[in-house]
């Protein structure tokens, strides 16, 4: 990945959005796209929809969520301390001793998710999971007068790591899934600027897909598109115990995943491949036995039905503080992402 890419990339992934706060990223979203888009704007669920040659045919919607997980300021005790919710799915295994920010109406703030120390746990006690439930966050004060001067319930908070380099062409962050999506679409729209091109093309940073896929959903059906290619992050299995039986043979390095199965158009899926071959991108293939979990799921089922596509990049640890990623996996997903594009024409039967 170019340099000038990868500080795109970071400081999309590591502007702040759990579900439901995604406003931040939208920004930078909208600044990444208006100059390769006829027109930009912000649904009333907050997605960014900016499209290109509008009056094409067919729509295409392109779909990255711009959420991240993270965790809603909910209770503050009278000793200062942060009791906290869930947005999204967390493992409470990962969260204990993280450093978190507390996106405050000032700023961030930073604080630690704390735990009885281990020597003070009884014998049941560390046997057991943590629960969310028995777990504060501790951002420096004596009391509950203190912390309400800084904290209001409501405040939304994520985890205090950025993006980084690890070796070669891997990274790791916070929240690769999914603005890493988000990302590539404004990729796919930039690689396609001076591409004629016949249909019409929607890029869409949806909100709240954590959540419950909810942005995809209200986007997709005030679009109205045809065609439809989400793209989120899949499972790379190429790590100490993974059962590829279960998932695949899905690795890091190995391109993007294309989907295949009942949540896949069939002729999507052919010509998401075919591209691949033609321009010469290494990717894989993940079978969904019924929904992928993904925008795809409620962009597929919008109105009367969409043609619907997925291309995810493998990823390690998700749903992590460290999740893991291969640079050339992302670019090659909006090259093909942009490659499908342009091999969309008004004449094509997506009948399956």
């Amino acid at each position: 990945m170019q340099d000038d890419s990868y500080e795109r990339l970071k400081r999309i992934v590591d502007t702040p959005g759990p579900s439901g706060y995604e406003q931040q990223v939208q920004k930078v979203f909208q600044e990444f796209v208006r100059p390769y888009a006829d027109e930009v704007h912000t649904d009333v669920m907050g997605s960014v929809i900016a499209a290109r040659n509008p009056s094409g045919s067919p729509r295409v919607m392109l779909a990255g969520h711009a959420d991240e997980i993270g965790f809603i300021a909910r209770f503050i005790s009278d000793e200062g301390f942060i009791y906290f919710g869930q947005i999204g799915g967390h493992d409470s295994v990962v969260a204990v001793g993280q450093r978190v920010y507390v996106h405050t109406e000032s700023g961030p703030i930073l604080g630690v998710l704390g735990r009885k120390a281990i020597h003070l746990l009884d014998h049941d006690e560390r046997a057991k999971v943590p629960r969310t439930d028995d777990l504060w966050i501790d951002i420096g004060v004596d009391n509950k007068k203190e912390a309400q001067e800084i904290v209001q319930i409501g405040d939304c908070i994520t985890y205090a790591q950025d993006m980084q380099r690890l070796q070669g062409e891997r990274a790791t962050a916070r929240s690769f899934d999914n603005k890493m999506g988000c990302f590539i679409v404004a990729e796919a729209l930039r690689l396609l600027k001076d591409k004629k091109i016949s249909c019409s093309v929607y890029g869409v940073a949806t909100v709240q897909e954590e959540i419950g896929l909810r942005g995809a959903r209200t986007s997709a059906y005030g679009i109205d598109p045809l065609v439809g290619i989400a793209t989120d992050v899949g499972h790379a299995m190429d790590f100490p115990g993974s059962e590829k039986k279960k998932v695949g043979d899905v690795k890091l390095g190995g391109g993007p995943i294309i989907a295949r199965g009942a949540n896949i158009n069939p002729k999507v899926f052919a010509l998401l491949v075919k591209t691949a071959k033609e321009i010469d991108i290494p990717y894989q293939i993940e079978a969904a036995a019924g929904g992928t979990g993904t925008d795809a799921n409620a962009m597929q089922l919008s109105r009367s039905g969409m043609a619907t596509g997925l291309i995810s990049v493998p990823l390690r640890y998700m749903h992590t503080p460290c999740e893991v990623m291969n640079l050339d996996d992302i670019d090659n997903a909006a090259k093909l992402m942009a490659g499908f594009v342009e091999r969309v024409t008004p004449d094509i039967d997506w009948t399956p």
